[in-house]
């Protein structure tokens, strides 16, 4: 099933309930970046800081950063697309799997970041708030699930491919803008995406992988086979 189409900033919202694993993603986001905000202490500690994870091992931050933006803007922008585009999505995938994709890659997104920074120091220089990573997340999954299907960007109607590479083009842009290194998450999360929608759930990856191997051994074993002649041997001795 696809996501329902909905019409970003034209109207025919299809917003999810309060109560909803989206509705409680966004609100989980509102409330981690105003304690973020108000505490700047205990937000120091829920955003992402590579040389906190490792060697400092504050290991709960790739579990709380998606949940931190430190700028208006994100959070609201954040908040949104949580609760209306991951809205759409639960509605197709369910909770469990809008879950998995959404906060899972962001978390996946986290622990990769800090691994690259043992290669690439400039990345410990970075405190990363991933509001917006889970936002990326799911605004390019929604469109990559619509795929040549329609929907609609502020009452212009486009193709879920055209709405995933809006998604991509906002990490593009910052990343021109303040670095790449400082959208490093974002990146990361974009390949997730691409892999969790157009890939599929672990089991459908198992599930090929074990026919890729199936395959295998048939070949293998074909090599040992001989073609039989089409000519009819001769009946008389088979009796």
């Amino acid at each position: 099933m696809r996501p329902m189409r909905s019409s970003y900033g034209g109207g025919g919202f299809g917003f999810p309930s309060v109560q909803s694993t989206a509705a409680r993603l966004a609100i989980g986001l509102v409330v981690g970046s105003f304690v973020a905000l108000a505490a700047r202490t205990v937000g120091s500690l829920l955003v992402l800081s590579p040389q906190a994870v490792f060697p400092g091992l504050m290991l709960w931050q790739p579990f709380t950063y998606g949940f931190v933006e430190l700028n208006p803007l994100g959070i609201i922008f954040g908040a949104f697309a949580l609760y209306s585009i991951g809205g759409g999505l639960e509605m197709s995938w369910g909770s469990r799997r809008l879950l998995w994709v959404v906060w899972g890659g962001t978390v996946l997104a986290g622990f990769l970041t800090v691994v690259l920074s043992l290669f690439f120091p400039l990345l410990r220089s970075y405190p990363y708030a991933g509001g917006w990573v889970m936002g990326t997340i799911a605004w390019v999954a929604y469109g990559l699930s619509i795929g040549r299907g329609q929907t609609n960007f502020w009452g212009i109607p486009i193709t879920g491919h055209v709405f995933a590479a809006i998604g991509v083009g906002f990490v593009v842009l910052n990343g021109l803008s303040a670095g790449w290194a400082s959208q490093m998450p974002e990146l990361l999360a974009l390949g997730i995406t691409f892999i969790a929608v157009r890939g599929g759930s672990p089991r459908q990856l198992w599930l090929r992988f074990q026919h890729w191997r199936l395959q295998r051994q048939v070949r293998g074993r074909s090599r040992h086979l001989r073609v039989i002649s089409r000519e009819r041997p001769d009946d008389r001795y088979l009796n």
